[in-house]
């Protein structure tokens, strides 16, 4: 069953355009189910039925896996069987009448303005890390990029003069995000002062490097943002998606429209970009309860 894996996975790089990341996930997922039909027994992928497919999600469930992970487990299987179905490797799809669970409906953490230019002003400017880091952060919340996206990002990808960067999404999409004039001036400086002197005499296409000229990792953002917000005293949880979630909710906070957010985010659905309007109604929600005299 293994050969049929390898045909799928290249199914979904090359049909599919899936990024990285997906494609790393619905392998894993994959992998744990053919692991399962191996203790089972089954050397036949044939040999699979809607009880088979079931028994593996009560078995992954009771391993204490989100509703998140399980539905992202079950959209990968159904996935798999559906292009075995279409390529004839099977007669019938045992999946078609499995429902996928619903997904916890969870806020995404946001920080505050306030929090943000905290974060944004700890890296120490005078650095080339700093500096870089800095305008990193800066360039994060300005245009509300995926982390993966942002560590992406060439030098062709970036125009100053006009102020807009092209980003390139899930699925290889392209849009177009313009930056603000702040964001704009701290990478000029980055350029000017910073990426020289990290590269040396080293060439690299990235707009952000590490020493080596090599793009900095999700890995590595992550401690990076981890560092300071623990120097700034945020007390939230922030992962590497905070910015982006903070850019969404200031803006339509601040009277953006919904398609506008979705189209800077590229969020094929909008119902996606529609729980921001939720974290921001949580928010009203709870500056009235802490000021209004009858709360």
């Amino acid at each position: 069953m293994e050969h049929l894996l390898d045909q799928f996975l290249n199914y979904l790089v090359v049909e599919k355009g899936l990024s990285l990341n997906t494609l790393d996930s619905y392998s894993r997922d994959l992998i744990k189910y053919l692991d399962f039909l191996a203790t089972k027994g089954i050397k036949d992928i044939n040999k699979t039925s809607d009880l088979t497919v079931i028994s593996f999600i009560s078995i992954v469930k009771k391993e204490g896996l989100s509703n998140r992970s399980i539905a992202r487990n079950l959209t990968a299987i159904k996935m798999f069987y559906k292009f075995l179905t279409e390529n004839n490797h099977i007669k019938s799809n045992p999946t078609l009448n499995i429902e996928t669970p619903k997904r916890e409906s969870k806020l995404p953490q946001v920080l505050s303005i306030e929090e943000v230019d905290l974060l944004i002003q700890k890296p120490d400017r005078n650095t080339p890390l700093g500096l870089r880091n800095a305008a990193f952060l800066e360039l994060l919340y300005a245009t509300g990029l995926r982390v993966s996206e942002i560590i992406s990002l060439s030098l062709n990808d970036i125009n100053l003069e006009s102020g807009y960067l092209i980003a390139y999404g899930k699925g290889s999409k392209e849009r177009v995000i313009p930056i603000g004039e702040v964001a704009q001036n701290l990478i000029k400086k980055y350029l000017k002062k910073a990426r020289p002197t990290l590269l040396r005499d080293k060439q690299s296409h990235y707009l952000f490097t590490t020493r080596s000229g090599k793009p900095m990792t999700r890995q590595g953002f992550w401690k990076l943002i981890k560092k300071y917000a623990l120097a700034s005293g945020i007390k939230k949880n922030i992962t590497p998606h905070t910015l982006r979630h903070s850019f969404a909710s200031h803006l339509l906070e601040r009277g953006a429209d919904l398609r506008s957010v979705q189209t800077m985010l590229g969020h094929v659905d909008i119902s996606t970009t529609q729980i921001y309007t939720h974290v921001t109604t949580e928010r009203l929600k709870k500056v009235h309860n802490q000021y209004h005299p009858r709360p």
